[in-house]
């Protein structure tokens, strides 16, 4: 790692240098990227930090159609496949599980996604999609310490346009599409309305009877509808209404056995499973929000009011097993969250200096129960239940300036302060061979103030390359668990977790194409850790003391002619703790878990807008490493896997017939670990698949 880091460092002085003798404005064919990472619109180029783009030509192209699938195209970003809801990891940073917030932060139109039970919208209609990687505190709040996916929609025209689609693959996979908008009255009144059907028999059967055969099977639904107002051309006003519906039952994987080592667990020896609980996890959301935007000649006023309400109900088999002691016993989490945001924001327009500035508001109110498990503790039944109810509520206040520092230098300042107000009011029963324990009362309040500050400085080499250097503060807020062991605050709540992060990096923009290079480092305090406790009939989270990890990220895309197009991503991580002791074992100087130590993809795309088109992507993930909790919390590492995708298809004016074929080789490889003592939950990634479609454009 410090040779790789050493090499890279020259290469991109050496390239700082050579660009510096070079300062003629030469014209790109390449079009300009506007990106609006500071929440206004700019040029990609003078955006300080690594940012990658996704465009709705590369959805459609790659076939992307879910967040994971965007997370897999994102140097060192990991989407983990398990129970327990959508959890993704970014830079050595994981799912918070108490406070049950990913490190990354999704925003559509500005509303915020970032519950685990809560991280797959919708990706249709999109014009956009901006990955900004880094903790982007500052201006996104007070969760995003990893990064934020920033999609953006499509505006509508005064015209009426749309497309439909129609899908079919194995394991009797159906997907269906609408997506249309236009104006119900010229240049005044839009409308627009999407939806997308999902639903797929899964690859694992079931063969315990009187259970459904399809084990992994899942269906999903996702409507959206807006109006966008203008009544001068100055003012809008866009209201948003969406219906997520999603349940998946089981698991992409199988409960093994914790004995075996963990590169001996294949992929085969889960399609065929056997269990006697109905498994499941099925999440209805529901949100509306509101945008208003009014420009003046100096300045943009904007507010956006979201509200949203998320319904989880997740029942699982105790062990994933049928036929022993466990038989009948089940775990359980149902889940109802109402979250309120508001945010008011003033951003300059048409000035050498730009700048930013604003108000954010949020209040969350969460109600969790029935939440826990039945399970075999020495020999006899243990039963535990935890009904909690929560309320968070957060203040902020931010800013952020781009200073012009003569002709080749910018410089970026920006700050948040930021207070957060959590309270919690849980009881918790339990009982072990049928004699009732004690309940446990635990009632606690906590507070939270911070300033999340950000200094970056750019230097333009010529018009198309700039380089960068800044630091940035990551934070993650403190919480408490939902299933208390007694009622003392010390032992049931946990600290913010924080991070100092320094970054550099190099971005150019050339006639064929664009690369952009960053190198990070992260120092982590109070990072969230999650850890077993009762032999796995208790969970909880608490804080390591400090950890670190640097690596190197590049990306970038070259046409080779104006039809054959060449995109590669890498990113190399060093993930590691430095101070923690989870009670039973030090882990001082070992990986963080669920952090791949690359991540890599490469593609070759053959682009046509009518006629036949194709393309080939490959992707790989490094060893992973993951706690085993049946062997005293010893950390294991799991083996990687490269992966290969294909699709071939024929466009007309308003047709595009295709076919893919996704896992070409049936590459296996584990994307999630998690074990107790009698059983381990294992996920995998996805077999090979074949699949047809046809998408009608109007």
């Amino acid at each position: 790692m410090k040779k790789t880091i050493s090499f890279v460092l020259s290469s991109l002085l050496l390239t700082s240098i050579a660009y510096a003798h070079s300062k003629d404005k030469t014209h790109t064919n390449f079009e300009a990227v506007t990106v609006t990472a500071n929440k206004i619109e700019e040029n990609i180029i003078d955006v300080p930090q690594s940012i990658t783009v996704i465009t709705d030509e590369q959805l459609e192209n790659k076939g992307i159609k879910k967040i994971s699938e965007v997370i897999k195209e994102i140097p060192n970003m990991n989407f983990q496949n398990s129970l327990n809801g959508g959890m993704s990891s970014f830079r050595g940073l994981n799912s918070s599980m108490f406070t049950n917030n990913n490190p990354i932060v999704i925003y559509i139109d500005g509303v915020p996604y970032y519950d685990r039970y809560d991280f797959n919208p919708s990706l249709e209609n999109v014009e956009q999609i901006e990955i900004l990687r880094g903790p982007q505190g500052t201006l996104y709040g007070k969760d995003a310490i990893g990064g934020v996916i920033n999609i953006i929609t499509k505006t509508p025209t005064n015209q009426w346009s749309g497309s439909a689609l129609m899908e079919y693959g194995e394991d009797n996979l159906y997907k269906t599409s609408l997506n249309t908008s236009g104006a119900i009255i010229d240049n005044k009144l839009y409308a627009g309305i999407n939806g997308s059907f999902k639903s797929d028999d899964g690859w694992i059967t079931n063969h315990y009877s009187g259970m459904n055969k399809d084990a992994n099977r899942k269906k999903e639904r996702k409507t959206n509808g807006f109006l966008l107002y203008k009544p001068t051309d100055n003012l809008s006003a866009k209201f948003v209404l969406t219906d997520n519906y999603e349940k998946e039952y089981f698991m992409d994987g199988y409960g093994a056995n914790p004995t075996i080592k963990i590169n001996n667990l294949k992929r085969k020896d889960a399609k065929n499973v056997s269990f006697d609980v109905p498994t499941y996890e099925r999440t209805k959301v529901k949100s509306q929000s509101l945008n208003l935007n009014y420009d003046l000649e100096k300045v943009k006023l904007e507010s956006t009011t979201t509200h949203k309400k998320v319904d989880f109900d997740g029942d699982y088999d105790t062990d994933n097993l049928a036929n022993n002691l466990s038989d009948d016993l089940r775990q359980f989490n149902y889940t109802e969250l109402d979250t309120w945001t508001q945010e008011l924001r003033v951003s300059s327009k048409n000035q050498d200096i730009k700048w930013i500035t604003g108000l954010y508001f949020d209040k969350e109110d969460r109600h969790q129960g029935p939440y826990g498990a039945e399970q075999l503790y020495y020999g006899s039944v243990y039963i535990g239940d935890a009904n909690s109810n929560s309320k968070s509520k957060t203040a902020a206040i931010f800013g952020q300036t781009m200073i012009p520092l003569g002709e080749d230098f910018e410089l970026t300042l920006g700050g948040r302060y930021q207070r957060i107000k959590k309270e919690i009011d849980v009881t918790a029963k339990s009982s072990w061979a049928g004699v009732s324990n004690p309940d446990v009362n635990y009632i606690d309040e906590k507070t939270w103030n911070t300033f999340l500050p950000k200094v970056a400085l750019m230097y333009y080499l010529n018009e198309n390359t700039s380089t960068y250097v800044s630091i940035s503060k990551g934070y993650m807020p403190g919480g408490f668990n939902y299933y208390p062991s007694n009622n003392k605050s010390k032992d049931n709540s946990f600290e913010a977790q924080k991070s100092t992060n320094y970054e550099i990096g190099l971005k150019h923009l050339a006639e064929d194409y664009n690369i952009n290079i960053s190198i990070f480092r992260m120092d982590i305090k109070d990072i969230h850790v999650y850890k077993q406790l009762m032999q796995g009939t208790l969970f909880a989270t608490s804080n390591a003391n400090k950890a670190h990890s640097q690596g190197i990220e590049i990306d970038g895309t070259y046409f080779i002619t104006d039809k054959l197009q060449l995109s590669a991503a890498v990113g190399l991580i060093d993930a590691k703790y430095d101070d923690y002791d989870n009670g039973t074992r030090k882990y001082d100087g070992e990986k963080i878990e669920t952090t791949p130590r690359y991540t890599a993809s490469l593609g070759l795309a053959y682009l046509q807008e009518k006629g036949l088109y194709g393309r080939v992507d490959i992707f790989a993930r490094g060893k992973t490493t993951y706690i085993d909790g049946a062997d005293n919390d010893n950390l294991v590492e799991a083996n990687g896997g490269i992966t290969s995708n294909a699709k071939v298809g024929y466009k007309t004016k308003n047709f595009d017939i295709y076919g893919y074929i996704t896992n070409i080789t049936n590459e296996d490889y584990i994307t999630s670990y998690m074990s107790k003592p009698g059983t381990a939950w294992v996920g995998f990634n996805e077999p090979r698949r074949f699949g047809i479609g046809v998408k009608y454009t109007f």
